[in-house]
């Protein structure tokens, strides 16, 4: 608790608390227990307390209660900020294992058309169709097995790709690895699968009209007009599905490139950053200041070191801390918002990060303890306390009341604070040696690449203190990297999701198609012999792969859209219904669907009229 100035404000929470349930009792209960005396003290201690609010804001303020939650993955927020686009990814996922089976399904009808000769002279035999149905679905169970192990092995290898690409923290709150329920998951999903989309080409296979199809044995088995527009429909639903999926990896493509052409404020390159925790080493105040002091010196003595500049709020890294103000001039009604972001920094923080000086002077360390208070600003905070730019001077202080106990002696450009893709807030910085600091970022610019530094700070802080840990070290531009590593994530992943999906969709035209010229031998054969010429022919099949796309392309913007209206709250400054996405979606299937298509349409213009009406 030591080193708050604000313990006597009311309105301040920053206090962590962690209970242990005894035993038999649940957290509901717990939760009911807990805030019996909370809601009492907040009606008949705090309400009677709290001035300057309407009665609308009391009356919220009369009925929060403590909210209760497991604690044993902490404090952390990643999991709750994960829990949706890891949902998203699921789902892409499912959208992907349907186009496999779809896939699979097209294939099976295919090779089903092809033996329904064999299932013919099994049927006249004796054989029972359930006899029949049963050996066609264990055939599409073992594909099915084997496809789940082989998307075991590939499971295991997005696992370690996933957690490669999301904070060091991830790794300790969310477990990659494949457990007991994974595998049973997987099998059961496996054996699901391939009954689901084995079913059908088996109930198919096995009804066929055994006279007609035992007198055609020597040619060729048409297979039915059901079946034919079956499999069309297969693909065309392939179509779609891909079409949404590329919509959705073109918005988040597209949100993640304005993320990484967000302004930060901060001249990142050639800067790496580290942290110190020596209060948990036991470390009083005083101790840590001059720890600090120390460590400063030592860092800037490095040959390959420009500048060293502190922090307790480490930039870009989401935590925060926020007080309410009271502004010299600035009058605040009953429930206006007065709150600020700070920071306690060292001497010449602003010039090591490339944050411009816009008036007044930067801390030096003569801003000690028995110094006057003094604070820098920033422009959102001049904007949202109304000071213009005639900031110097101005008076200040945390909290309500009269005495404005610290002096306002310089203004900064905005900079970003904790988020990559929240705005700037306002901010109001404080000198470290006047706030009884106990932890510290520091930062060093470095005159070439600061990963060298990586190795030598431990070294450095080993001398001051052997048994101090250094959290981690990186550089900024790794810290800014895992700031953003869940939309890196959703858009890498969305992308490759996308990329396999249009593949198989591609691969299924293209079978489809391949299928139906295949079929459609003699007839292409006696067209051209009535003068029906290649480029006809080709527009034909062609023309088939139009209304698929079409159909199908349409049906998936409409999902697409729709998609992305669920997944808007993770889009960045863009619309769940981008015309550039859609449009660059549109293309690229356009494409994808017209070379699928291309081949078998070639191989139909080909087709010898005299051969096609021979075939069979």
């Amino acid at each position: 608790m030591r080193g708050r100035d604000d313990i006597d404000n009311r309105r301040s929470y920053w206090v962590y608390l962690f209970a242990r349930l005894s035993p038999g009792v649940s957290i509901d209960a717990a939760r009911t227990g807990v805030n019996v005396p909370y809601v009492a003290i907040i009606n008949d201690v705090e309400l009677a307390l709290q001035q300057g609010l309407t009665d609308r804001t009391l009356e919220r303020f009369a009925a929060k209660q403590i909210a209760l939650t497991p604690g044993a993955r902490g404090q952390s927020n990643l999991l709750r900020e994960a829990a949706p686009p890891l949902f998203l990814l699921l789902s892409v996922t499912g959208v992907v294992l349907l186009l496999a089976c779809v896939n699979i399904a097209n294939l099976l009808l295919a090779k089903t058309a092809d033996r329904a000769g064999e299932m013919a002279v099994r049927l006249s035999m004796g054989a029972t169709r359930g006899q029949l149905i049963r050996q066609l679905l264990a055939e599409s169970w073992l594909l099915a097995g084997f496809g789940g192990l082989g998307g075991l092995l590939v499971a295991r290898w997005t696992l370690a790709f996933i957690a490669s690409m999301l904070p060091p923290e991830a790794t300790s709150i969310i477990e990659f690895r494949l457990d007991a329920t994974m595998l049973l998951f997987t099998g059961a999903l496996a054996l699901a699968t391939g009954l689901l989309f084995g079913l059908l080409p088996a109930w198919h296979s096995t009804k066929p009209d055994l006279s007609a199809t035992l007198k055609g044995q020597t040619g060729r088995s048409t297979g039915g007009r059901t079946a034919k527009r079956f499999r069309s429909g297969l693909a065309t639903a392939q179509i779609g599905l891909s079409m949404a999926l590329l919509v959705i990896a073109g918005l988040f493509t597209r949100s993640l490139i304005n993320v990484s052409r967000v302004e930060l404020g901060i001249q990142s390159d050639n800067l790496m950053t580290f942290r110190v925790s020596p209060r948990l080493n036991g470390y009083t105040p005083e101790r840590s200041l001059a720890l600090f002091e120390q460590m400063e010196d030592e860092l800037a003595a490095l040959p390959s070191v420009v500048d060293v500049a502190a922090s307790t709020i480490p930039v870009l890294a989401g935590s925060n801390t926020n007080n309410n103000m009271t502004v010299q001039g600035f009058e605040a009604g009953p429930d206006t918002n007065t709150t600020a972001s700070t920071s306690n920094i060292g001497a010449g923080y602003f010039s090591t990060m490339g944050i411009p000086l816009l008036a007044g002077r930067e801390f030096t360390r003569s801003d000690g303890v028995e110094a006057p208070k003094v604070a820098i600003v920033n422009e959102a905070f001049a904007r949202k306390f109304e000071l213009g730019l005639d900031v110097v001077g101005r008076r200040m202080r945390r909290g309500r009341g009269d005495k404005l106990d610290i002096e306002i002696v310089g203004l900064v450009q905005d900079a970003k604070y904790s988020e990559v893709k929240r705005e700037i807030p306002a901010q109001y910085f404080i000198p470290y040696r006047q706030a009884a600091a106990t932890v510290m970022s520091f930062y060093l610019r470095t005159a070439s690449d600061p990963s060298a530094l990586l190795p030598v700070v431990p070294r450095i802080v080993g001398r001051l203190d052997a048994n101090l840990p250094v959290e981690q070290p990186r550089t900024m531009e790794d810290q800014i990297r895992d700031n953003v590593a869940v939309d890196r994530l959703i858009g890498t992943l969305s992308a490759a999701f996308a990329v396999l999906a249009t593949l198989l969709a591609a691969v299924g035209l293209y079978g489809v198609l391949a299928y139906t010229v295949t079929q459609r031998t003699r007839e292409i054969g006696l067209r051209m012999a009535l003068g029906a010429d290649d480029a006809r022919v080709r527009r034909m099949v062609l023309g088939q792969v139009g209304w698929m796309t079409a159909i199908g392309g349409a049906a998936g913007v409409a999902l697409a859209v729709g998609a992305g209206r669920l997944a808007q709250s993770l889009l960045f400054e863009l619309e769940g219904h981008d015309p550039l996405a859609i449009a660059g979606a549109v293309v690229a299937l356009c494409i994808v669907a017209l070379t699928a298509g291309f081949i078998p349409a070639r191989r139909a213009s080909r087709i010898e009229p005299m051969h096609a009406l021979r075939y069979e």
